[in-house]
């Protein structure tokens, strides 16, 4: 089951959208130890939700779906709010950039993460697939989850390593300019979020 869910955790787990880009830009201004723990956060929200599917849940996922377009909107707004965040940074701030605290790190990709009910349905999809039922005991269903982990964790360790690699020499000016850039990047993806979210 482990194995499985491993396979389900890299399928489903390539890190793209806002938390990628908070991890990649995370990584680049305070190092390695700061990616991997933005990654973490994401793939402890991912594991939340594989684990509402292998135990089938229902009550609980049938409640996220419900409500899932205010947990978007939620979701949207915190990630607007971090893109404006690093847009509006001073440049002195920029030069010096202060290292958040790691719990700061870990709990705001996770509630990036968290507010992407959708995803319980990726998970119910794969399960299946992989002829893994939704009424797993612990027994079984803990592998499962714990491979989920570990498959999206290797995504985010091999992103903020490639990052970390080819992280050139720091220099006060190239702080400003790559904030602005991921700002207007996490900007994007809030905005996004908020047009999904909302029905036309």
């Amino acid at each position: 089951m482990i194995f499985k869910g491993i396979l389900i955790g890299l399928i489903f787990g390539l890190p793209v959208g806002a938390v990628g880009a908070m991890t990649v830009q995370r990584t680049w201004e305070h190092g390695i130890k700061a990616g991997l723990l933005t990654g973490m956060g994401s793939s402890a929200a991912d594991c939340i939700y594989a684990g509402i599917g292998a135990f089938g849940l229902t009550v609980v996922s049938d409640f996220l779906l419900k409500y899932q377009t205010v947990i978007h909107l939620a979701g949207g707004m915190m990630i607007l709010l971090m893109g404006l965040g690093l847009l509006l940074r001073k440049a002195e701030t920029a030069q010096i950039p202060e290292v958040p605290g790691m719990f700061k790190m870990f709990l705001s990709a996770f509630a990036v993460g968290i507010t992407n009910p959708a995803a319980i349905l990726t998970f119910l999809f794969a399960f299946s697939w992989f002829g893994i039922a939704g009424d797993n005991t612990k027994a079984g269903g803990w592998p499962v989850v714990l491979g989920v982990f570990v498959g999206t964790y290797i995504w985010w360790g091999g992103l903020t390593a490639v990052v970390a690699l080819t992280r050139k020499k720091k220099r006060a000016d190239r702080f400003q300019k790559m904030n602005r850039i991921f700002g207007v990047v996490l900007s994007l993806f809030g905005i996004l979020v908020f047009i999904r979210a909302i029905p036309i």
